[in-house]
């Protein structure tokens, strides 16, 4: 996405409510962009901006926070610790803040899944997916992201958010499929602490109307 584009979208979204911005994704941004990105949302608003990187080379010491995150359920090393051992050195070094975070991709899983070689959580058994937050939560990890992947038809089952939302004390994120307001709502009822959006920002027409309903 162009920094215009960023900007107008950052401003749109701050209007209604938005209480801050992920800058990343799956696919492997250079980063450039990810500066560029961090910086156009910075000149527009002063909610925080907070990393979401798939790889080490795209940490960008410009924003506020990153979630220093492993996927849990990733078969590949690298996944699950290979790249914040490249990253840490350059975190500490930038004094961006780490949010440590536990990762788990529930199914389909989409890119997130693909890239980070997941084995997607199924999502008609919550149990499993309560015992990888909890083991993330023992590791020392603050945050539990619930991830149905950006593009999924549906998101993750409120059956699950609520199964993990009884069981852990950490703060409990969930993406992935939420285009509704309806589906927000059955989020947050369920026991999601922050919702994250990102296909309704990208393709809404009336995205404050919709941003605004959705918040």
């Amino acid at each position: 996405m162009e920094p215009d584009d960023l900007v107008t979208l950052a401003t749109k979204t701050a209007e209604v409510g938005t209480d801050g911005f992920l800058v990343g994704g799956s696919t492997d941004l250079s980063l450039e962009k990810v500066d560029s990105a961090v910086d156009a949302i910075k000149e527009t608003t002063h909610l925080p901006v907070i990393l979401f990187p798939t790889h080490a080379s795209s940490v960008s010491g410009r924003a506020d926070a990153i979630f220093f995150m492993s996927l849990l359920n990733s078969e590949s090393r690298q996944f699950l610790v290979g790249e914040q051992i490249a990253s840490a050195r350059w975190v500490k070094q930038t004094g961006l803040e780490p949010l440590s975070m536990a990762y788990l991709v529930v199914a389909p899983g989409m890119a997130a899944g693909r890239v980070g070689q997941a084995q997607p959580l199924p999502r008609d058994n919550p149990d499993l997916v309560v015992s990888h937050a909890l083991a993330g939560q023992y590791l020392g990890m603050k945050y539990i992201y619930l991830e149905a992947g950006s593009g999924a038809s549906n998101p993750v089952p409120s059956e699950i958010v609520r199964a993990v939302r009884n069981e852990i004390e950490a703060l409990l994120i969930v993406g992935g499929g939420i285009r509704t307001p309806t589906a927000a709502s059955e989020a947050v009822k369920a026991g999601a602490d922050i919702i994250v959006t990102g296909t309704l920002v990208e393709t809404s027409h009336k995205l404050k109307e919709e941003m605004s309903t959705l918040i």
